[in-house]
């Protein structure tokens, strides 16, 4: 039988590897954008999955990675927004939401 922290490592691992995909595969910026996203919550789902001893299930999970993934929900928030006005710039610049190798980065 699957503990809830093994579901948890496979779910992690799952969106982990979405993220990577999605970044690798897609010329397109919002694409990659949400893949960027999903590999975060990969990373954070895999942390709270982390933090409860193994076996110990009757014990208290350790505060230290619950604080991180909170700061770095906030963090990712920010990034987000961030990047949702790169990508908007790039595109009121180009007038398309996809890079090519011909860019001109200069």
């Amino acid at each position: 039988m699957i503990s809830s922290e093994q579901l948890y490592l496979i779910a992690a691992a799952a969106l982990v590897t979405i993220g990577f995909y999605a970044i690798g595969r897609s010329p397109n910026l919002m694409r990659k954008l949400l893949g960027i996203n999903v590999l975060g919550n990969g990373i954070f789902l895999f942390l709270i999955s982390v933090a409860r001893p193994p076996g110990k299930s009757d014990q208290s999970p350790d505060p230290v990675p619950q604080a991180m993934v909170l700061t770095g929900i906030v963090v990712a928030v920010c990034a987000t927004a961030f990047a949702l006005t790169l990508v908007d710039r790039y595109r009121a610049a180009t007038g398309r939401l996809t890079l090519t190798e011909t860019d001109d980065y200069a």
